[in-house]
């Protein structure tokens, strides 16, 4: 709303009439404007008392509870006075103008709509996960946000990205679908609001449930992965040994290394620019290089195919873990009996099918047992469903077991 400003009257800029008007402001903004109202002021002190009785002319003994003057009595006080009425001297008196938030709704409200109607207008809507998105969006607050922070636009955007990737024949770099789609190589990096957006989609998209959504960087780019967009295809990578594979460039290297008995450092950005295919029925899984280590210097050449988490899995070990599955290979797994150690199990033998390699809770007890070095558990327990008597166990001794320390039991099971 719009009102020519004015000082004001002298008599209303003392403190007898602060609360009055701040209340006064209170219901102008919140009625865009209107004079119909009344306010309040409750337990009013003696000047605010006499204050008042001079505004509607209705005399009220000391210690009343509450005064309640119309708006219509004050504004027409004010203009008396001068002022030109209530609005122009609440805005003269606050130093700001008033807001119009009925409008300002209104406005949020249009947005919201025009926003949702233009991302309905994709050919994605015709899917459950896009229209489930936009939902979440609307019902979380999160378009609102962004109408507010004139950033509405971020939504279409996303849908262009989504656009972009559905059905796409060949995996991305990050950097070139936000070009592509933007204009900006930099529009998808971590923590935009772009990024984000369409993070919660693909999110949406997995059947993943909102506590499971995304927040660190290794996560975020297992996501983007899962949909053949590569984040850093030279920083994330995979240690291998023992593991020939066929395919020129990195599948003759792969070979070679196995050859040799060497460990071999494969890139995400090979595994994709250079697919590999194997055919090794089984490929032992270790969670710390360590173990690899060992299994170098004391097999060598002979040592079975290995591959290396190291920690927690690398988007580079998921492509090429993939890649041993579809040759009919089957991963066995061996990590670190923590918390943190049996959660990265967890996740990779849903994700690839593997099966546990000496974690089982006679292992884990064996492990006990033959630790001297015994390091308290800490953390959450997680869940073993492949084995309900291991998270029991490892409760009950509360006690961590590291690869390190089961290594000669590991390098029995990868003589070849």
């Amino acid at each position: 709303m719009t009102t020519k400003p004015s000082d004001g009257p002298a008599p209303f800029r003392q403190a007898p009439y602060a609360r009055l008007l701040a209340a006064a402001r209170r219901s102008l903004e919140r009625t865009g404007g209107s004079l119909d109202g009344s306010v309040s002021v409750s337990a009013p002190d003696d000047a605010e008392r006499k204050a008042i009785i001079g505004i509607t002319g209705q005399y009220r003994e000391a210690g009343v509870a509450r005064l309640t003057v119309r708006l219509a009595d004050l504004d027409a006080a004010v203009r008396e006075a001068g002022s030109g009425g209530l609005a122009a001297l609440l805005e003269s008196v606050g130093g700001a103008p008033l807001r119009d938030r009925p409008a300002e709704r209104l406005k949020v409200e249009t947005g919201v709509e025009a926003t949702v109607r233009y991302a309905e207008e994709s050919f994605l809507t015709s899917f459950d996960w896009f229209a489930e998105w936009l939902g979440e969006l609307r019902r979380d607050g999160t378009l609102t946000r962004l109408v507010n922070a004139g950033e509405a636009g971020q939504v279409g955007r996303a849908v262009g990205v989504l656009e972009a990737m559905d059905g796409r024949p060949s995996a991305v770099l990050l950097q070139s679908l936000a070009a592509e789609v933007t204009g900006d190589s930099h529009a998808l990096d971590g923590g935009t609001t772009l990024s984000t957006l369409v993070l919660r989609a693909l999110t949406v998209r997995l059947g993943a449930p909102r506590m499971l959504r995304p927040t660190a960087a290794e996560d975020r780019r297992e996501l983007w992965d899962a949909f053949d967009v590569i984040v850093d295809d030279l920083a994330s990578r995979v240690l291998v040994l023992g593991l020939p594979a066929e395919g020129d460039g990195l599948g003759e290297w792969l070979s070679a290394a196995a050859a040799r008995g060497a460990p071999f450092y494969a890139t995400l950005h090979q595994l994709v620019t250079m697919p590999v295919e194997t055919w090794a029925p089984v490929v032992h899984v270790c969670e710390n290089p360590g173990v690899l280590r060992a299994a170098c210097g004391a097999l060598g050449p002979s040592s079975r195919p290995l591959i290396c988490t190291e920690g927690r899995p690398s988007t580079a070990f998921h492509r090429l873990a993939s890649a041993v599955v579809a040759g009919g290979g089957e991963l066995r797994y061996h990590g670190d009996f923590d918390w943190p150690g049996v959660a990265i199990a967890g996740s990779v033998m849903a994700r690839h099918g593997a099966v546990p390699w000496r974690m089982s809770a006679s292992d884990y007890l064996a492990g006990v047992r033959a630790d001297g070095q015994h390091v308290p558990l800490a953390g959450a327990p997680v869940p073993t469903p492949w084995d309900d008597q291991l998270a029991k166990a490892m409760t009950g001794m509360g006690r961590a077991v590291y690869e390190e320390s089961v290594t000669d039991a590991l390098l029995s099971d990868l003589q070849g």
